[in-house]
């Protein structure tokens, strides 16, 4: 069967019967993501060798805007996935790639500071880079040990994705450091200065807030995501240390571009709507609000295998299995 074939049949099924609930009560579309998945349309991008579709973009753009017209948060959140995956099925790991091809694996953005604009910083010769690094989100290696330290907002699937597609600054042993300036302090520049990290569902301290912060599509999971700090591996890095800003302009920003087009054009609300709510949020620097009223993003189900329990509030995110290998 064709993804076009499986993607009418998914959407009839299931999207559909599902889409006044997500669009009216604001519940994340967890049967569509289930459905979608096991339909092999959650590895559609994903690369052949791993057991994926192998499409283009173009393709993926073809699924938002189909499903798009059935409901919007599904789109938003397959809008989210395709971009990080984009990423992610390069730099990820071999069992991260198979685990996105064999759709049992939900990814989404939260980066900072990449609007439509891009937010970007002339590096001379041609170069243009993420400013400020990382959008306020601090990394520090202790061993084999990193935490990273920020509050994305408005993240698409928060609390209901597998994995994260996160900036930060580089580490502090890697970030270039200006000449002294007439203080006598040394500077620092944020050349190279972006590190890509795919942060698990189930890592520690990972929170979303109790009360959403809004943002997005309704019924997509746009909310907050609070790293306060949160610890992964050192090996969860994607690409080199401080090489992430060309990882995001080259790879993740067009795919996002062209697949928020595309949701755009069947839902026209959404044409002045920031790529932040998709994942690039002008996240604020800082370190994160008390974990008081907030939710263990830990617990439940896995997007791709059952699905979880919901509520008006803030649906439990998922399972370890559907996010890092362990270590």
């Amino acid at each position: 069967m064709s993804y076009r074939s499986s993607l009418s049949a998914v959407l009839a099924d299931v999207v559909a019967p599902a889409a006044e609930v997500a669009g009216e009560q604001g519940r994340f579309p967890r049967a569509a993501v289930t459905a979608l998945g096991r339909a092999g349309l959650l590895g559609l991008t994903a690369a052949t060798a791993d057991g994926g579709g192998g499409r283009e973009c173009a393709e993926a753009a073809e699924v938002v805007a189909r499903t798009a017209r059935v409901c919007p948060a599904t789109a938003a959140v397959l809008t989210s996935h395709f971009a990080a995956v984009a990423a992610l099925g390069v730099y990820g790991s071999p069992w991260l790639r198979g685990e996105i091809a064999a759709g049992r694996h939900l990814a989404t953005l939260a980066l900072g500071d990449v609007g439509p604009e891009g937010h970007l910083v002339d590096a001379g010769a041609g170069r243009r880079h993420l400013s400020p690094g990382g959008g306020g989100s601090t990394a520090v290696r202790s061993g084999g040990v990193v935490a990273l330290r920020a509050r994305r907002r408005s993240v698409v699937a928060a609390g209901e994705a597998d994995s994260y597609l996160w900036s930060s600054e580089a580490l502090e042993t890697s970030r270039p450091t200006a000449p002294r300036a007439l203080s006598g302090r040394p500077g620092r520049t944020d050349r190279g200065g972006v590190t890509l990290w795919v942060v698990p569902a189930h890592a520690p301290d990972l929170f979303v807030p109790a009360r959403p912060d809004g943002g997005g599509l309704r019924g997509s999971g746009s909310s907050a995501v609070c790293a306060d700090p949160v610890l992964v591996p050192a090996d969860a890095m994607l690409g080199p240390d401080g090489g992430g800003g060309d990882i995001v302009l080259g790879v993740v920003r067009p795919w996002l571009l062209e697949l928020t087009a595309a949701l755009a054009a069947e839902v026209p609300r959404t044409r002045d709507v920031p790529c932040g709510d998709t994942g690039f949020a002008d996240a604020r620097s800082g370190t994160g609000p008390s974990k008081a009223g907030a939710r263990d993003v830990r617990s439940g189900a896995g997007p791709a295998g059952a699905a979880r329990s919901e509520d008006t509030g803030l649906a439990p995110a998922c399972h370890p299995a559907g996010t890092l290998a362990p270590t």
